[in-house]
């Protein structure tokens, strides 16, 4: 079976459903180690990020990753482990290979620090 070329920039809409697409089979990660800190700093899991991936919600359209033709994606959603506050990913998926660079994770509500 051949794979359907998928164009981006995606819209929110279809973000979350592509991205929630990837995430419900097998899907490999690869991580930025800020990414990891991030996790680890809050007091969350991978399995978190998984969640998140799974059911979360893009509401923004994305930006050009320095990788062309990738675009990163912010995701959101409340965790197991995130104390009924929203996590926020940051993640480029790779719609052919079936996967998710993770480039960052924090709280929802709390500001993002611009040049990372």
């Amino acid at each position: 079976m051949a794979l359907v070329e998928i164009e981006e920039p995606w819209n929110p809409a279809q973000a979350t459903e592509r991205i929630r697409s990837i995430a419900s089979g097998e899907f490999y990660y690869s991580y930025k180690v800020h990414a990891l800190d991030q996790i680890a700093e809050r007091g969350l899991i991978i399995g978190d990020v998984t969640y998140l991936l799974k059911n979360g919600f893009v509401f923004l359209m994305p930006e050009e990753s320095t990788r062309k033709p990738f675009w990163k994606y912010q995701m959101q959603c409340k965790t197991p482990n995130s104390k009924n506050r929203e996590v926020r990913v940051v993640v480029i998926p790779d719609w052919k290979r079936k996967g998710f660079k993770l480039v960052t994770v924090m709280w929802a509500d709390e500001s993002q620090v611009v040049g990372r």
